[in-house]
C-alpha cells in the first residue's frame, strides 16, 4: 500500500490531487489526524505527512489536508509571522496561484486579490507573464512561485513583475534551486520531456536555478533577500511543520 501511495503521488500532478481531495478532505483528516505534524495553513495536526517528489521522494513532504509542500508552509509561516499580510490592506497579484492559497486569499477582506495565469480556468485574469495586462505600478505585492523555470525568457518575465509592482512593494518568487550550484544550468535545445526531466528535474522545466538567480532578479531592478526562513525555527519546529532547513524563500523588493 505504501508503494502504491508513493507511485500515485509521484505520477498525479499536485493540482489534480488538490481537486480530487476537496470532496474527500473530512475523510482524509480523520484518517491522518494525530499530533506529530502541524500544517500551519489549515492549523490541523496530523500523525504523518506524505512522501512526495519526482524521482527521489522526500518523506513527510505533502500535507494530507491542504496538499501543501514544504515551500508552501514556509511561505505561509513567513507571511503570518513576519508581515502584515493578513491584516493590512494590499493589492495583490498572484501568478499561477497555488489552489489552497487562492481559496484562502480570495476570502480575505483586507486584500484586493487578483490571480492570473495563461492556462488555468480558475484564475481571475487570463494573462501571459511575458506581457501582463496591468498598468505600471499597480500592485503592492506579487507572488510568482514555480513559474519562471518554465519560461525561456525569464528576464522578460521578471521585468514584467517589476513593472507592475509599486515602489515600496515586495513579493515572493520561489523557483526550484540548487543551492550548491553557482550558475544556473539551462539548455533550450533540450525539448524532449524525458530529457528535460533528466536534466532539469521535471518534464516541463527549462532550467535549474543556481545562486545567480538573485543576480537575475537584480538585473530586472529588484532588491533581493536570500532568506533561509526555515532556519529561524528550532529543529523540533522544522520537523513539526514539515519544512526543509536549506530551502530558500526568495524575497523581492522595489524601491
Amino acid at each position: 500500500m505504501r508503494k502504491v501511495t508513493k507511485l500515485l503521488l509521484n505520477k498525479i500532478p499536485r493540482p489534480l490531487l488538490i481537486k480530487m481531495s476537496i470532496w474527500a478532505r473530512p475523510m482524509i483528516y480523520q484518517f491522518f489526524k494525530g499530533d506529530k505534524f502541524i500544517d500551519p495553513i489549515d492549523g490541523k495536526s496530523y500523525r504523518k505527512f506524505l512522501p512526495y517528489g519526482y524521482g527521489t521522494q522526500r518523506e513527510n513532504a505533502l500535507s494530507p489536508g491542504t496538499l501543501s509542500l514544504e515551500r508552501h508552509r514556509q511561505m505561509w509561516l513567513y507571511l503570518q509571522n513576519e508581515t502584515e499580510f493578513f491584516i493590512k490592506n494590499y493589492k495583490v497579484l498572484h501568478i499561477a496561484p497555488e489552489q489552497e492559497f487562492l481559496r484562502k486569499f480570495k476570502r480575505m477582506r483586507n486584500l484586493d486579490y487578483i490571480s492570473a495565469d495563461l492556462y488555468s480556468p480558475i484564475v481571475d485574469v487570463k494573462a501571459d507573464i511575458l506581457n501582463l495586462p496591468f498598468a505600471d505600478e499597480s500592485f503592492d505585492i506579487v507572488f510568482c512561485n514555480h513559474v519562471l523555470e518554465h519560461i525561456e525568457d525569464d528576464a522578460k518575465a521578471m521585468g514584467e513583475l517589476y513593472r507592475v509592482l509599486r515602489p515600496g512593494g515586495w513579493g515572493i518568487v520561489q523557483v526550484p534551486m540548487k543551492n550548491a550550484l553557482e550558475e544556473t544550468y539551462e539548455d533550450f535545445t533540450i525539448k524532449d520531456p524525458k530529457e528535460r526531466q533528466k536534466h532539469f528535474g521535471q518534464y516541463d522545466h527549462v532550467r535549474w536555478y543556481g545562486m545567480d538567480y538573485f543576480d537575475r532578479l537584480k538585473k530586472a531592478g529588484f532588491e533581493t533577500d536570500v532568506n533561509f526562513y526555515s532556519q529561524t525555527f528550532s529543529e523540533e519546529e522544522i520537523k513539526k511543520y514539515g519544512l526543509r532547513k536549506n530551502e530558500i524563500l526568495p524575497l523581492i523588493y522595489k524601491k
